[in-house]
């Protein structure tokens, strides 16, 4: 039986260690399967999509995950040319797009807007950011990311870099680390620290050490996961100016990490790693980004298809 048929993705916390681990496993099967086969997965099938926010990498993997396996999609990219500037609710829109299609992906800058999508779709929806609780799909990416470059995840010496605070992908990310053995350092300027009424939940599953000093854990660090300060999120410019730059992974840091361990970064990045680490073995980004197409046509040919593939 195909637990995920037909189901949403909200949260990260939604899944265990053994379903992260059968993603895992399904999106291995995804990688190696010729293309005549995988374009059967969800051939016939139509992905909607639903984009409050800019975004780039989410939604261009979600639409390449799609091809990949033979689906089709259509979608709202710029809401500025859409029924919304009409007066059209978040529930009417959400409730149109699930006629047209089979899944719907939803991001927008509102706190609970995929679960309340969620109450009204006639469809599974699918988390692609909210606000700024979680990005359920991307914390899969990394999870994945993560095991298939050190080839576990239990035992490793983790950091988390940067904006911490209104970084959605951080807190997914130690939502789904939560259900492993790890070592997690949480490094940020003091303005930016984790918010602590979002990781009530999460500090009763994962500890952590919080700090300002990066070079205090970066020889040890088997990833290094770095985040953008996020100018957009901000209320005030000059509380941004304050924090802009904080931490930058150049060179001179790089050369000081372990030699097997990792960099990792959601993207998109702006001075927080200089491109002379692109060319580097410890840089992962790239494929990372790689590995979200792959993760994500997993989790759709698994909520498309009532026996799996």
């Amino acid at each position: 039986m195909n637990e995920f048929y037909n189901k949403d993705i909200i949260s990260i916390k939604d899944y265990s260690k053994d379903q992260l681990e059968k993603i895992f496993d399904y999106t291995e099967k995804i990688m190696n399967l010729d293309l005549p086969t995988r374009r059967e997965i969800c051939k016939g099938k139509t992905l909607s999509y639903l984009f409050y926010e800019p975004s780039t990498r989410t939604r261009l993997s979600f639409e390449s995950a799609m091809a990949s396996i033979g689906g089709n999609s259509l979608g709202i990219s710029d809401i500025s040319s859409s029924s919304t500037q009409k007066g059209e609710s978040l529930a009417d829109t959400v409730k149109i797009m699930s006629i047209y299609s089979d899944v719907v992906i939803l991001r927008h800058p509102l706190d609970g807007s995929s679960r309340f999508a969620s109450e009204v779709s006639s469809k599974p929806i699918i988390n692609a950011g909210s606000g700024t609780e979680e990005h359920p799909t991307q914390a899969i990416q990394d999870l994945f990311t993560i095991k298939k470059e050190k080839k576990k995840i239990d035992g490793l010496k983790i950091g988390i870099i940067g904006d911490l605070k209104y970084g959605r992908t951080v807190y997914s990310l130690l939502a789904g680390l939560g259900n492993y053995d790890v070592d997690v350092h949480l490094i940020s300027p003091k303005p930016l620290q984790i918010r602590s009424d979002s990781i009530y939940e999460i500090r009763k599953k994962l500890t952590f050490t919080e700090s300002t000093d990066l070079e205090e854990y970066i020889e040890d660090l088997d990833v290094v996961y770095v985040t953008r300060i996020q100018k957009e999120r901000f209320p005030d410019e000059e509380e941004y100016l304050k924090v802009k730059g904080s931490y930058v992974i150049g060179l001179d840091m790089q050369k000081k990490m372990k030699e097997d361990s990792i960099i990792l970064h959601p993207l998109p990045r702006l001075d927080e790693i200089s491109i002379d680490v692109d060319k580097t073995k410890n840089a992962k980004y790239f494929e990372q980004a790689e590995n979200g197409k792959y993760t994500r046509a997993a989790l759709l040919g698994l909520i498309l298809n009532e026996n799996g593939f």
